[in-house]
C-alpha cells in the first residue's frame, strides 16, 4: 500500500510517499481502506516537531480520516465490512472527561495516523458516519468538527438565543458557526478578509467584524451584545484577554487552540474575576460526543465547508496552505 511517512525526522522536506505491506486486522480490529483524511493545525505543529510528544520514526502523520471496513478480525461486534467510518483522535477516550494518559491514544501523534491507503483500528476507537457526507466531508469530522460541538454543545451548554464568538474562518470556527445556528443561537464571526467575512454571512452569521479594521473586536462585540454568552478562541496568547473581555458576566470561554501561542505575560486576572467567567480548554471529545454530533449531522443534513482537496502525493502543498493560515476557508483535505 501506499503511505506517507516522515522518515527520519520532522519538516516538510521529510514527508515522502513510501510503500508499505497492507496490514492485517487482529482481534477486536478492523482494517480501513481509506479514502480521504483532513488537515489540522495540530498536524502542522507535530510535522515542525513542536509538539511536546514521543514521536517514533518512520511515523505515518494526520489524525482525521475516513473510509471503508474491507476486513474485520476475529471478535468484531460493533461493525461489518462496507460501513463508512471515521476514527476518534483518542482511541480510547470513549465518554465522560478527559482522563489522564488519554492523549497517549491518539492519532497521528504518538499513535501513526491515516495518510495511507489502509490502516488497522480497534473496533471501540472509530464511529459511523452520516451517509449523506462524502469521504472528504467526512473526512473534515474527528477534530474540528468534534471540537466545536463538545465545547458549543456537550460541555458548553449552548441554548437558542445564545450569542457565540468565533474567531477567524478555519475548520473549528466555521463548523462552529454552523452548529450555533442548529441550536438556534446567534453567531459573531471575525476575520482580516472581507470576503472571508461575507462568506460567512452567507452561511448564516448573524454579525462580522473585521480585526483588521475594528482591533478592539472585543469592545465591537460587547457594544453589539452587552457580552456574548461564548467564545471559541483558537488565537491563543494573543486573543485571551479580548475573548474574555467579550464576554458576558458568567459567560464562557473556550479555548481551542494557539495559533499565536501559549503564553500570555503578566496577564491580570481581574477581569476573569469580575466576569465570573468559566474557561474551559480543550481535549477535542469523546467517542459519545462524536456518535451524538454525526446523528444531529445526519437529522440536519449539515455539509462541511471543504475548501481545497489535494491529491495524496501533493500533501506537501497542501501543509504548505495551512502553514499559510489566510488563504483557505473551512477544511483542506488529500484524497487517498
Amino acid at each position: 500500500m501506499k503511505a506517507i511517512q516522515l522518515t527520519k525526522g520532522f519538516g516538510f522536506e521529510e514527508l515522502n510517499l513510501t510503500e508499505l505491506d497492507k496490514p492485517t486486522p487482529g482481534p477486536h480490529e478492523v482494517l480501513i481502506r481509506m479514502k480521504a483524511a483532513s488537515l489540522n493545525y495540530r498536524d502542522l505543529v507535530i510535522l515542525s516537531g513542536l509538539m511536546p510528544i514521543e514521536i517514533k520514526f518512520p511515523f505515518i502523520p494526520l489524525s482525521d480520516g475516513a473510509g471503508e471496513i474491507v476486513a474485520v478480525g476475529q471478535g468484531v461486534t460493533r461493525f461489518q465490512v462496507g460501513h463508512r467510518v471515521a476514527g476518534n483522535l483518542q482511541q480510547r477516550f470513549f465518554a465522560g472527561n478527559p482522563r489522564p494518559g488519554v492523549l497517549e491514544d491518539s492519532l497521528g501523534g504518538p499513535l501513526n495516523g491515516v495518510a495511507a491507503e489502509y490502516v488497522v483500528l480497534h473496533e471501540d476507537g472509530i464511529v459511523h458516519i452520516p451517509d449523506h457526507l462524502t469521504w472528504e466531508e467526512a473526512a473534515t469530522l474527528p477534530i474540528a468538527a468534534l471540537t466545536a460541538w463538545s465545547m458549543l454543545i456537550e460541555y458548553g451548554g449552548l441554548q437558542a438565543g445564545d450569542t457565540v464568538l468565533l474567531q477567524g474562518t478555519g475548520g473549528v470556527s466555521i463548523f462552529g458557526l454552523q452548529f450555533a445556528l442548529m441550536a438556534g443561537a446567534r453567531a459573531i464571526i471575525t476575520s482580516s478578509s472581507n470576503t472571508k467575512l461575507e462568506r460567512a454571512k452567507a452561511l448564516g452569521a448573524w454579525k462580522t467584524i473585521n480585526y483588521s479594521e475594528v482591533p478592539d473586536w472585543d469592545k465591537e462585540a460587547l457594544e453589539l451584545t452587552g457580552g456574548v454568552d461564548h467564545v471559541l478562541d483558537v488565537g491563543g496568547a494573543s486573543t485571551m484577554v479580548k475573548s474574555i473581555n467579550a464576554l458576558r458576566i458568567g459567560g464562557t470561554l473556550s479555548m481551542v487552540g494557539f495559533l499565536s501561542g501559549l503564553t500570555i505575560p503578566e496577564y491580570d486576572v481581574t477581569s476573569i474575576l469580575q466576569k465570573a467567567a468559566t474557561i474551559r480548554g480543550s481535549q477535542v471529545g469523546n467517542r459519545d460526543h462524536f456518535e451524538k454530533m454525526n446523528r444531529a449531522i445526519a437529522h440536519h443534513r449539515l455539509q462541511p465547508v471543504v475548501d481545497r482537496v489535494f491529491p495524496l502525493d501533493r500533501i506537501g502543498e497542501a501543509f504548505a496552505l495551512l502553514a499559510e493560515g489566510k488563504q483557505y476557508f473551512g477544511k483542506i483535505v488529500v484524497q487517498i
